[in-house]
């Protein structure tokens, strides 16, 4: 954007704070100018100005045509150090937090509202669960009890020697070789445990500044009840109306909860790899009077004890938002991990006592861990969707994605992606442990992974296949609504004397394409029921069968065994290649800067939501930026009596918008809205009704002083915000803008202009106009006298919070 685009030259100071979408801008081109100063920030997260413009509040003469222009650049937020390519294998867990936030907007219907997050949150228990105990399933079963139980298998990994059975050697007991293969899901365990708390302490953790966000009266309640009209067990409510979910103070700090979270998440997966111990043992004592049979059964009382513990902290209560919340977790959950973790060293000493006679012969019980898992999660998502549409049947919004079972299927999709990952995990290591052949179908010793691990890679191509209809129906669609669109794009450009097909064809077909993302649902809806459905069928196959797909068709037609043997070896070759591009993947983003910020720009959707389910997601980049925003907004009117208006695209414009709910009435009347290539109502509004539906982008234009919204129909991110003109405000979106520019060569155009989608808006002369008009809207800039509860000055900075120092 050209900073020296003229604006109002009238209304006093004015200021122009710029916020980058997706993927990240460097503040030079936010700026267009080479020479930006960091004003005030950090490496992770500032504001810049140009050099020219450090001292603008001293001379506002200068301005009197133009705002200043400031650039708030968040990118490291989420594609800062290499590290970040960790966060990878939290993808599941990502997905699963986002579930949280998609119930559909519900008034006084707190039950439901607090059963669904209760459900949510037990289905990312579930997850943690399932990803230790497929790392107990590498680990435990494949490796220690099964190759190192196995002369011919043992024999062929020098690595092993020591642990092989028949060298006969200390560690050679079944039960202290569990013992040291169980070092590897705890070593997982600690590395969540350990990423949690780091961001923790870089995000949760940090108070938001105070100021901004004055306490008014407003029931107190958990986000599970705060939009239903009613709290959460505060002592005497006050019956006000509450403020929308996004503008409580309490909104973007979510300290206690992730604390609450991580402890009880922790101890799941210490207890997951105890209960693996005990079950081992519990197999071959069973039976057996005794000292060491007593003790096993007081273990394993105890891993149910705290199991059920571990439910309750999880199932207790959700977020607090109404207001910072700053107290600590009682001791019973600060110590549940301790607890687990003191727990799984008594059992490893049961565990490793000399049982004489004991030989590992056959599978850990990995089956009924991971059926009992896969039927827990599939009964969850159908409870949440049974949930889900009772919370959406008093008003239906036909715009809502899934019709409010968005929820229900991301959950789904988060469950199917953790199996993906864990059952690759095991299904490459089992065909490396077991030689050339499938796992489970090789002769001799079987060395492979549980029954059910094989069926589920099987029905891999099944669902690819029922994946190509709706794509093949897309593509057909994108290409039908192409040509429809050649006479629209003609039309639009009055391109009657000089019509191209080519260059008609083209616009038309970025248009058409640029659709597809509000196909997105179907999509999503086909690929979650698919997975619940197939799941439960590989649940069955396997307890029927009990054998792998390959030899439970054995006696059948030829053509069925040949393709079930097929479905299997494929589905393990796709579920294996997949896990070995993911981790392929990470390492590059590891190394290189440019791919950790392509893997950057999935977390810019993914992690804006506070950890309100799971608290090994990556973590919540709004839970700085937002309060950046705020702050600087209120700091900068507080200090000049200016206007504002804060212009934010794509991303960007979710951040500017949640920034704008959480400022005081008396700034937001001297603050405008820009947004340009918004996902706020074509993303947020139909996945995230309850935050971002209808009624609350409503309420943000009555409640900021004014807003406008650019978009074009050739991006497939942003989109209009479909609010209409309102109490004497106009509508917020502007007509749609031409991309290109012009149609063919001009004379202001000699050379043909690109189809710039979803970059680029500031090129466009509207946007000029509309921040211009914007500017004219706002009240005039005041004499500024320091109010008695204006937030105080920083010290060592001037009005522009830039140090002194």
């Amino acid at each position: 954007m050209s900073p020296a685009t003229p604006a109002p030259e009238s209304g006093g100071a004015a200021l122009e704070l710029l916020v980058h979408g997706v993927g990240g801008a460097t503040p030079q081109d936010m700026l267009d100018d080479p020479r930006t100063v960091r004003i005030t920030g950090d490496r992770t997260a500032a504001v810049f100005r140009r050099g020219d413009d450090l001292d603008a509040e001293d001379h506002p003469e200068r301005y009197a045509a133009r705002p200043v222009p400031e650039a708030y650049v968040w990118c490291n937020l989420t594609s800062g150090d290499g590290a970040r390519a960790l966060w990878l294998l939290l993808l599941p867990f990502m997905v699963a937090n986002l579930a949280h936030w998609m119930r559909p907007p519900a008034r006084n219907r707190p039950g439901l509202v607090r059963l669904y997050g209760v459900l949510v949150r037990l289905v990312a228990l579930t997850l943690t669960v399932l990803l230790t105990a497929a790392a107990c399933e590498v680990a435990l079963d494949l490796t220690a009890w099964q190759c190192a139980g196995t002369a011919g298998c043992s024999d062929r990994y020098s690595w092993l020697g020591f642990l092989s059975v028949g060298r006969g050697g200390w560690w050679s007991v079944p039960g202290r070789r569990l013992v040291l293969a169980a070092l590897v899901p705890v070593a997982l365990v600690g590395l969540l445990w350990y990423l949690s708390n780091r961001t923790w302490s870089a995000y949760e953790a940090q108070r938001p500044p105070a100021g901004y966000d004055a306490p008014v009266p407003e029931p107190r309640a958990d986000t599970e009840t705060a939009d239903s009209g009613e709290g959460g067990g505060g002592d005497d409510p006050v019956p006000v109306e509450l403020r929308p979910a996004l503008g409580r103070p309490g909104f973007w700090y979510g300290r206690r909860l992730v604390a609450r979270l991580r402890a009880a998440h922790t101890a799941a997966g210490f207890l997951t790899v105890t209960a693996a111990l005990a079950t081992a043992t519990a197999r071959h004592d069973a039976g057996e009077p005794g000292v060491r049979a007593a003790l096993g059964s007081a273990l394993q009382a105890a891993v149910a004890v705290l199991s059920l513990l571990v439910v309750w902290v999880v199932c207790r209560r959700g977020r607090s938002e109404s207001r910072l919340d700053l107290r600590v977790e009682h001791a019973l959950v600060s110590w549940l991990p301790g607890a687990s973790f003191t727990l799984l060293a008594l059992t490893a000493l049961h565990t490793g006592w000399s049982r004489p006679g004991w030989t590992s012969s056959g599978t850990l019980p990995g089956d009924a861990v991971f059926g009992g898992l896969t039927l827990v999660q599939g009964g969850l998502v159908v409870a949440l969707g049974v949930v889900a549409l009772l919370l959406q049947r008093p008003r239906r919004d036909p715009r809502t994605a899934l019709r409010g079972l968005g929820g229900p299927a991301v959950a789904m999709l988060a469950c199917a992606l953790a199996g993906v990952m864990s059952g690759g995990v095991a299904q490459r290591v089992a065909d490396w442990l077991d030689g050339p052949a499938t796992p489970g179908m090789g002769q001799g010793p079987r060395i492979g992974p549980p029954v059910l691990l094989s069926w589920q890679a099987s029905v891999i191509p099944v669902l690819l296949l029922l994946l190509l209809a709706p794509a093949a129906l897309l593509v057909v669609r994108t290409a039908l609504t192409a040509r429809r669109l050649r006479r629209a794009v003609e039309d639009d450009y009055d391109a009657a004397a000089e019509r191209d097909p080519v260059r008609t064809g083209r616009i038309a077909s970025v248009r058409a394409r640029a659709g597809l993302t509000d196909s997105a649902p179907v999509l999503v809806g086909v690929l979650s029921g698919a997975a619940l459905l197939l799941g439960a069928a590989s649940v069955a196959g396997a307890w029927a069968s009990g054998n792998v797909p390959g030899r439970a068709f054995d006696g059948a037609h030829p053509a069925v065994a040949s393709l079930a043997s097929v479905a299997q070896a494929l589905g393990s070759w796709m579920i294996g290649f997949g896990f070995l591009l993911f981790v392929t993947w990470g390492r590059r983003a590891y190394r290189d800067a440019s791919a950790r910020r392509t893997i950057g720009i999935l977390w810019d959707v993914g992690t804006f939501w506070p950890r309100a389910a799971h608290p090994f997601a990556p973590p919540c980049y709004a839970e700085r930026a937002v309060p950046d925003l705020t702050w600087r907004m209120s700091s900068w009117t507080g200090a000049t009596g200016g206007r504002l208006v804060i212009s934010g695209h794509s991303q960007g414009s979710v951040l500017a918008a949640a920034a704008v709910w959480q400022l005081p009435p008396a700034t937001r009347g001297r603050v405008a809205l820009l947004t340009y290539g918004s996902p706020l109502e074509r993303l947020y509004g139909r996945w995230f009704p309850a935050y971002f539906g209808p009624e609350a982008l409503r309420a943000l234009h009555r409640t900021v002083h004014c807003w406008s919204n650019l978009h074009r129909a050739t991006d497939p991110i942003g989109g209009p915000v479909r609010v209409p003109a309102e109490d004497g405000r106009p509508a917020v979106d502007a007509p749609v803008l031409l991309d290109p520019v012009a149609y063919g060569r001009t004379r202001r155009h000699p050379l043909p202009e690109p189809i710039l989608g979803h970059s680029d808006y500031q090129a466009d002369p509207a946007f000029a106009e509309r921040r211009s008009a914007l500017l004219d809207r706002l009240p005039p800039a005041l004499p500024h006298q320091r109010a008695a509860n204006e937030p105080n000055e920083p010290t060592g900075q001037g009005s522009s919070g830039r140090s002194s120092g």
